[in-house]
């Protein structure tokens, strides 16, 4: 049965069994109905769930089910879509798969379903990545986030600051199109004032993309500290299981040791290292290298004291990076009374033995990791990116701004309104569009 013009039919397993035993083939494109009554020798009517028997090639059945079809363009991809619901094997899916595609068919690249739905503007770039982002989400806080993501919390505060650009792009513009008039535009208050309204503005939406890039990634902490402080029993503590080893030995923990955890919704990924120092052997030599090259990765850092240390030895502050949150954990604060008095900002009075202080500890963890609050959106690194060119981009039409340079602020203006777009995908990266699909599962 041949396709009709236009773009081809996919198909694609889009959901394997489960513990129901229901698997579903969905199609999408302009042939996508006459395939399915050809496979369910029966008219279908839109959004009209009925029962039918799947059949092969020589009318014998493959299983029987609940076919839909979803008329273009009230479906997630914009086209005609059918969804085939088996109760069978894969199997039987992989069959009705082949089915499908000998009726004509081809089967879908990874992503192409919401790659098409995407090209039909039924979901910007953002809202796309975001139904990726909903599947692979591994805690409660980033199927939210997520979710608000494909609802289009994110696209719409992206196309507010867009619309904030062209105002100010207007005003410029206006500059450079009636220079003999007596108006002088770059003098204008208003100017000044929609600039810093526009970077306040961009501000605020790089920390929020910042937080929601934590909620779908999970946070990086690192703990550090000299040998003896009691890392790997704060991981223990941390993770209410005894992951490590724990001795009064100094280098115990040789190795990198990770731990994933679910706080309260919010993932969470500690890494206990080996105590930082001159070590006396090339074993735990080896170990103190990769501390030191996973500290550098990391969001957040638990520099462990014994309480009996007012603060991180010099040496061991200085392996700190740049740019990473600090987190000073006065350990061992239930053999000294006065340990609990630690009232500095990011400082903590705990127990690894005892769990004395652990909650305040886990809930400043979950602040930092976005679970507070509930306003977040997901975000990737490419978003960032993006956020940050456009920052960039918007200092530099200040300063030109500043120094009567109307050209070239107008120019900064347009490449920050161009890097803003690459977020919701108002651009013409072909090759960036086939590189965020690819990562996608194949029946999405």
């Amino acid at each position: 049965m041949p396709a009709p013009q236009g773009r081809d039919t996919i198909a694609a397993i889009a959901t394997a069994p489960g513990a129901g035993g229901v698997g579903i083939v969905r199609l999408s494109g302009p042939a996508s109905r006459a395939i399915a009554e050809g496979i369910c020798a029966r008219r279908l009517l839109p959004r009209l769930a009925v029962h039918a028997r799947f059949r092969d090639d020589d009318g014998h059945t493959l299983d029987d089910g609940i076919v839909l079809w979803f008329a273009a363009p009230a479906s997630y991809t914009g086209e005609d879509v059918v969804e085939l619901q088996a109760h069978g094997s894969p199997v039987v899916l992989a069959q009705l798969l082949q089915r499908c595609v000998r009726l004509g068919a081809r089967p879908a690249r990874p992503g192409e379903f919401t790659e098409r739905a995407f090209l039909e503007g039924k979901l910007d770039l953002a809202q796309a990545e975001a139904v990726a982002d909903l599947i692979s989400a591994g805690s409660q806080a980033a199927a939210r986030a997520a979710r608000r993501s494909l609802d289009g919390e994110f696209s719409r505060r992206v196309d507010a600051l867009v619309e904030q650009l062209t105002q100010l792009r207007m005003y410029v513009e206006a500059a450079l199109d009636f220079p003999d008039e007596d108006i002088d535009f770059l003098a204008a208050p208003e100017l000044g004032d929609r600039l810093r309204a526009t970077r306040e503005s961009l501000a605020v939406l790089v920390r929020e993309a910042g937080r929601g890039k934590r909620l779908m990634d999970g946070l990086h902490v690192v703990i550090i500290g000299a040998p003896n402080v009691g890392k790997s029993s704060l991981l223990n503590a941390l993770a209410d299981e005894d992951r490590a080893i724990v001795s009064d030995i100094a280098g115990t923990t040789r190795d990198l040791l990770r731990e994933t955890l679910d706080l309260e919704g919010v993932l969470l990924t500690l890494v206990d290292t080996a105590g930082l120092r001159d070590a006396p052997d090339s074993i735990e030599a080896e170990g103190i290298r990769r501390a030191r090259a996973e500290l550098q990765r990391a969001d957040v850092v638990l520099a462990v004291l014994d309480d009996d240390d007012a603060k991180l030895p010099a040496d061991l502050a200085g392996e700190i990076p740049e740019g990473a949150r600090v987190l000073w954990l006065h350990n061992k604060a239930d053999l000294r009374s006065h340990a609990s008095g630690v009232v500095q900002i990011d400082h903590f009075s705990v127990s690894a033995r005892t769990s004395l202080g652990l909650d305040k500890l886990r809930a400043r963890l979950r602040e930092l990791a976005g679970g507070e609050g509930g306003g977040s959106f997901s975000a990737r690194a490419r978003h960032l990116d993006a956020l940050a060119q456009a920052r960039i981009c918007l200092d530099r039409a200040s300063a030109c701004l500043d120094a009567n340079q109307a050209e070239l602020a107008a120019e900064e203006l347009r490449q920050a309104q161009l890097a803003l777009g690459q977020i919701t995908g108002v651009m013409d990266a072909d090759t960036l569009l086939g590189r965020i699909f690819s990562g996608f599962c194949i029946g999405k």
